[in-house]
């Protein structure tokens, strides 16, 4: 039986990173490369004809770079991307532009082009192309309208913590919720997001730009405060002690993940309970699932992003089918939501 292949389309300015790019997808049987292209304005013209399954390209070419590459491919041919770039470059535009712009994922491009450096990105790269073969990408729609800043009283609230867990598609969702809180938001938000190598400091930065709340890095011994929003370090799991402040540890992965969703939640059921909103947002495989379901055994507040509005429908539907989710919604429904659970709570 004829293998149903992945068509992928490479576009990047080195021919050198093109060369080894080949190389590493060609070992892959599942993945056919229909074409390379060496700047944006290339691409569009093979992508009209060739119809790739997905794109993968560099952020920064010369004539037309990865940005307006990507916001051409979201208005006339929209199909999954997956940026793959030096994770800063000083004086650049943020490389989460290209997710804002439409892109789905990034994976770190090694800045030595030698492909020994390479083989360190080829498994997590020929992952994710598989990952985003079967989605279905429609054209890049306006971001939902920030809430206005004084919705929320200054009265008390039962709840103490949100918790966000979220994978492939994250950064997206993160921005859509985060944007519309308000600046007085009456609980710390702590965010796992499942990230390349290097690319954590961008995605604070950028979703800081994108929220009234300020967005940082956990340290350890921090009391976590309302209003502000905070990620694990890389590579570092996030915990809590018994006087609810951060515990970081470099404590071996959960499932292949640490920073890993489950164990920051597991880590918070115990130590606040209750008093606890969890959401888990679009995502491969089940990572956040147990820890979500040990803050509803404790009575806290648990939501599922639903599948129509995920980019993959995998962590949550792992949360769901655990009977961990007390409620499903859309993407645009869950930050309303979560300042109704909090003017609630606070009556």
């Amino acid at each position: 039986m004829q293998l149903n292949k992945t068509r992928v389309l490479l576009v990047d300015d080195s021919p050198i990173a093109l060369r080894i790019l080949i190389r590493i997808l060609e070992k892959a049987d599942d993945i056919e490369i229909i074409g390379t292209a060496s700047n944006g304005k290339q691409a569009l013209k093979m992508i009209a004809s060739l119809n790739p399954a997905v794109v993968c390209t560099d952020f920064h070419m010369l004539g037309m770079d990865g940005l307006e590459l990507i916001q051409n491919i979201m208005e006339h041919h929209p199909c999954p991307v997956l940026v793959i770039s030096v994770s800063a470059m000083p004086g650049s535009v943020n490389v989460f532009k290209l997710l804002e712009a439409g892109a789905l994922d990034i994976v770190t491009k090694p800045r030595l082009e030698q492909e020994s450096v390479y083989g360190g990105i080829s498994s997590e790269l020929l992952s994710k192309i598989r990952i985003l073969a079967g989605v279905h990408v429609f054209r890049k729609k306006n971001p939902a309208p920030r809430l206005l800043p004084d919705i929320l009283s200054a009265a008390s609230c039962k709840y103490r913590l949100l918790i966000i867990g979220a994978s492939t598609g994250g950064p997206q969702a993160l921005q859509a919720i985060l944007s519309q809180l308000p600046i007085n938001f009456p609980l710390p938000i702590i965010c796992i997001q499942h990230i390349s190598d290097g690319f954590l400091h961008n995605l604070v930065s950028w979703l800081g730009e994108q929220s009234a709340l300020k967005c940082q890095i956990a340290t350890a011994g921090l009391a976590p405060q309302p209003g502000h929003v905070y990620f694990p370090q890389e590579k570092m799991q996030l915990e809590f002690d018994t006087n609810g402040r951060f515990l970081i540890s470099n404590n071996v992965p959960n499932k292949g993940h640490c920073p890993s969703v489950s164990t920051t939640m597991q880590s918070a059921a115990k130590q606040f309970g209750e008093n606890i909103i969890s959401v888990l947002l679009t995502g491969m495989g089940d990572d956040g699932a147990d820890g979500m379901q040990a803050i509803c055994q404790a009575g806290g507040m648990t939501i599922a992003q639903d599948e129509k509005s995920c980019v993959v429908f995998g962590m949550p539907k792992q949360a769901i089918a655990l009977g961990s989710a007390k409620r499903i919604l859309a993407l645009n429904e869950i930050a309303p939501h979560l300042i109704g659970l909090c003017l609630r709570a606070a009556k």
